[in-house]
């Protein structure tokens, strides 16, 4: 159950910011940041999963794109010898090609980056659908945009929202701030960002995070791991 926060900029000279925070199976393989995929994704960067192939977060600084995606519970009647892996949408995303119809995969929640522009499309296995964000902070995570019911983001929108976001080479530093001060919480708790789910029933905790500024004509982008699988300690992003 992943988590991302969105600043949408009110004009289209500044960047989009975004933090995102992966929750995954520490048993589940991955490859950091980096360039994984040959043609057609050449030059592309991101987190690749090496079970699926596919990506978890990608960019393409060319265009000015990123996209990453969050899991989601669906409804769907296939069964699983037809649904693929999430991972492909991501990377079709940052190169233009948006989800349309019914995907054959389990349900989600992509963020999709294009400049000074974000939306978020969910498929929840029925149907298929977009929200587009507006100026301001944002927060998503396995259900719909800024979802109250969610307990992070009902605990946690507003302290994005207040915290600054300066025009400095390290302008995520107050987000993580605001991460290290929800790490009081016990990460099995239901208002918690960095996340031990193994309680609720799923087999993933917080692992590693990425920042973003996205420029139209650009895409900056870090990452770094937590030391210790669904426990904070601090986070250096390079």
């Amino acid at each position: 159950m992943c988590t991302v926060v969105i600043r949408v900029p009110e004009s289209a000279a500044e960047p989009t910011r975004v933090l995102a925070i992966r929750d995954e199976d520490p048993e589940r393989p991955w490859n950091p940041l980096g360039r994984w995929w040959p043609e057609p994704h050449d030059g592309v960067v991101g987190v690749r999963d090496v079970r699926a192939g596919g990506a978890w977060l990608a960019a393409d600084p060319t265009s000015g794109r990123l996209a990453v995606l969050l899991n989601r519970a669906d409804e769907t009647s296939r069964p699983e010898s037809e649904l693929q892996s999430r991972g492909g949408i991501v990377l079709d995303a940052v190169a233009g090609r948006s989800p349309a119809d019914e995907p054959p995969t389990h349900g989600f929640n992509l963020v999709e980056v294009d400049g000074p522009r974000a939306r978020v499309i969910t498929w929840d296995g029925v149907s298929l659908r977009t929200t587009e964000l507006e100026p301001g902070t944002h927060m998503i995570a396995h259900d719909d945009v800024d979802d109250a019911g969610t307990a992070r983001i009902a605990r946690w929108l507003d302290d994005f929202r207040t915290s600054p976001v300066a025009d400095e080479e390290r302008w995520w530093m107050p987000w993580l701030g605001v991460l290290e001060r929800s790490a009081e919480l016990a990460p099995t708790d239901d208002g918690a960002i960095i996340r031990d789910n193994r309680p609720h029933g799923y087999p993933t905790l917080s692992l590693l995070a990425c920042v973003a500024s996205v420029w139209a004509d650009g895409v900056d982008l870090h990452y770094g791991e937590l030391a210790r699988p669904g426990q904070w300690g601090g986070l250096e992003l390079a």
